[in-house]
C-alpha cells in the first residue's frame, strides 16, 4: 500500500494475540468487518497462557472451536491434571489445590477446563478468524490515534518496509498488551498492588525420564517452594518437558531476605540471566540428578504486577483488559479474562453498528467488566500470596472466593440490566444461584436447549455447533414488545456459521435468565 493511503473499516483492533484474536473472530462472527493489526510477525511463538477457565471454553464452544482445542490440549496435557505446591519434583508434596482440575464441572457446565498452551491455541483462533473473514495484518503497527466524534483515524506502519497508511474506523479495540501504546495514548492509567517479582520462564527437556519423579502426581502445574527459589512447573504429557516459571530466588523464610525484596540486585531473577544460572534454577527445582537438553532456554517472563486499567471508557477507543497484570498471573486469571472482555465487547459493537442497540449499550462494557475484573485483580494477589510469595502477608488480600464462583459465578450489574428486587452480589456458587432464582446453567448432558413457546425442550447437537439464543415474547418479530409472555427461541445461525437476529429490532425489553443463575431484564437496547 502507497504512503498516505486509507482504507475505512467499522472496527480497527490494535493487537492480534490471545485478546485480539477472539476479538476479530467474535466480530466477524456477528457479521462485523473488522482489520486487526499485530508488530509481530504471527501468532505465540512460546506456550505463555495456558490454563483455560469453564466460561472461556464455553465461549469457543459458541464459535465451533472447542473440539478441535480440546483435541490440541489433549496432545499435549492430561484431560484432567491437577495443581498442587511441592518441595521439588522429587521432594514431598506440600499442597493439593487441585487433585482433578474438572472435578464437579459436569453439575454446571457442558465443557471442562483445559490446559493448552497459548502457541497451540493461537493458530486455532486465527484459522477460524480469518475464515470468517477477518483481515488479520502481522508486521504492523499503529503509530498515532486520533479520535473526533464521528470515529478514529489510525496512522498504522508495516515493519518489514516502514510503509505507513491511514484507516479510518468508527471504533478502535486496544489488545496490545499490558504494556499497550494505546492505553497510554489515551491516558489510562493502572491501579492494583503494582510490581511483586522480576519473572523468567525457563524452556526445557529433560534427557533423562522424570516420570518416577511424579509417580502418582496427576500433572499439571506444581508449584514449587525451597529454600533457593519459588515458582511453577508446566509439564507435557510426557512429564519430561515444558517450562519453569522463577517468581523469586532466595530462602524467603529468612527475614533479612525478606526485607530485601523487591529492591535487592539479587532479587531480580531476570537482570543478567544466564543459560548457565537457568540450568541450576532448573535443577534446584527438580532437585535430583537429572540431565536437562542443552537447548535450555530462558526469557524474561515480565515484572509480575497485579494491577487493572483504570478506564474502559473513551468515546469510539475502547481498550479491552488483556492481560492486565503483566505475565504469569496465578491460575491463567490474565488471559481468560481479556477474551471474555473481548466476547462481551464484540456482540455490543456489532448490535450498535447495526443500529440495533443505541450508543448507551456500549457503556455497559465497562460497567459490567470493570468489576470483573477488579475482582480477578484481587483474587489473582490472594492467590499469588498464599502460593508462591506468603511473606507479603494477608492484611491486604481479598479472602478467596471459590474457583466455580471466580469461573462462572459473576454477576453483571449496568444500566442495561433491571436487576430482581434486593440487588444482587458481584458473584455467588452457581449451585446458589440455582436454589435462589430457579435458573440452573445447563449442566453437560443437557449440551444445548432452545426455548420455545411452552415448556423448555431440549435440542441436543453435536458440541461445537452452538447457535446464539434469546428469549422473546410471542409475536416479538412483527416488532411488538415482549412482555409477560412465553418465550421462544429466535436468533438462530445460519449455515455460514454467524448467529443471524440477535434481537428483533422492536424488543425493547427482554427478561432473562442469563447463566450461573443471573436474572434479570435487559432494557434500551432499541435502535431509535
Amino acid at each position: 500500500m502507497d504512503r498516505g493511503a486509507s482504507e475505512d473499516v467499522p472496527v480497527l483492533i490494535v493487537g492480534g494475540s490471545l485478546v485480539g484474536l477472539p476479538a476479530a473472530l467474535f466480530l466477524r462472527w456477528h457479521g462485523v468487518d473488522v482489520l486487526a493489526v499485530e508488530r509481530h510477525a504471527g501468532t505465540a511463538i512460546n506456550a505463555r497462557a495456558g490454563h483455560f477457565h469453564l466460561r472461556t471454553v464455553e465461549i469457543l464452544r459458541t464459535a465451533g472451536l472447542e473440539d478441535a482445542v480440546r483435541r490440541k490440549s489433549e496432545e499435549q496435557y492430561p484431560p484432567d491434571g491437577g495443581i498442587n505446591n511441592v518441595e521439588s519434583l522429587a521432594g514431598r508434596e506440600i499442597a493439593n489445590y487441585f487433585p482433578n482440575l474438572n472435578a464437579g464441572v459436569e453439575e454446571f457446565s457442558p465443557t471442562v477446563r483445559l490446559f493448552i498452551n497459548q502457541d497451540a491455541l493461537e493458530p486455532i483462533l486465527h484459522a477460524r478468524a480469518a475464515g470468517l473473514g477477518a483481515r488479520l495484518r502481522y508486521r504492523t503497527e499503529c503509530t498515532s490515534l486520533e479520535q473526533d466524534a464521528d470515529g478514529v483515524t489510525a496512522v498504522v506502519r508495516g515493519l518489514e518496509g516502514g510503509t505507513e497508511s491511514s484507516v479510518r474506523a468508527k471504533y478502535v479495540v486496544a489488545a496490545d498488551g499490558n504494556r499497550s501504546p494505546v492505553r497510554e495514548r489515551l491516558g489510562i492509567g493502572m491501579r492494583g498492588h503494582g510490581l511483586l517479582s522480576h519473572s523468567i520462564i525457563i524452556y526445557f527437556r529433560a534427557l533423562a525420564d522424570l516420570g518416577p519423579l511424579l509417580k502418582d502426581r496427576n500433572q499439571g502445574v506444581h508449584y514449587v517452594t525451597n529454600p533457593l527459589m519459588r515458582g511453577f512447573f508446566r509439564l507435557d504429557r510426557s512429564g519430561n518437558g515444558g517450562f519453569l516459571v522463577v517468581n523469586l530466588v532466595g530462602d524467603t523464610s529468612r527475614p533479612e531476605v525478606i526485607a530485601a525484596f523487591p529492591s535487592a540486585p539479587w532479587a531480580n531473577v531476570a537482570d543478567g540471566i544466564t543459560e548457565q544460572r537457568a540450568l541450576e534454577l532448573l535443577r534446584a527445582a527438580i532437585a535430583c540428578r537429572t540431565s536437562v537438553s542443552s537447548s535450555t532456554t530462558s526469557r524474561p517472563g515480565g515484572p509480575r504486577r497485579t494491577a487493572r486499567t483504570g478506564s474502559v471508557t473513551g468515546g469510539s477507543s475502547w481498550p479491552v483488559t488483556p492481560r492486565t497484570w503483566s505475565r504469569r498471573t496465578i491460575r491463567g486469571y490474565g488471559g481468560n479474562t481479556g477474551v471474555q472482555d473481548a466476547h462481551n465487547l464484540a456482540w455490543k459493537l456489532a448490535l450498535t453498528l447495526a443500529g440495533v442497540a443505541g450508543p448507551g449499550l456500549l457503556d455497559t462494557y465497562d460497567a459490567e467488566r470493570r468489576p470483573v475484573g477488579d475482582l480477578t485483580v484481587e483474587q489473582a494477589f490472594t492467590r499469588y500470596v498464599t502460593r508462591v510469595a506468603p511473606y507479603l502477608g494477608t492484611e491486604n488480600t481479598q479472602p478467596v472466593v471459590d474457583d466455580f464462583s471466580m469461573e462462572i459465578g459473576y454477576r453483571y450489574d449496568s444500566p442495561a440490566v433491571v436487576l430482581e428486587p434486593g440487588g444482587s452480589p458481584l458473584h455467588e456458587h452457581p449451585r446458589e444461584a440455582a436454589r435462589s432464582l430457579g435458573a440452573a446453567r445447563l449442566p453437560r448432558p443437557l449440551r444445548h436447549a432452545a426455548v420455545h413457546a411452552g415448556p423448555v425442550r431440549p435440542e441436543l447437537r453435536a458440541a461445537g455447533r452452538a447457535r446464539g439464543r434469546c428469549l422473546v415474547g410471542r409475536g416479538a418479530g412483527r416488532g411488538r414488545p415482549a412482555r409477560g409472555e412465553p418465550g421462544r427461541a429466535c436468533g438462530g445461525g445460519n449455515r455460514a456459521g454467524r448467529p443471524g437476529g440477535l434481537r428483533p429490532r422492536g424488543v425493547r425489553d427482554l427478561a432473562v435468565r442469563g447463566h450461573a443463575g443471573a436474572t434479570g431484564r435487559l432494557r434500551g437496547l432499541a435502535g431509535p
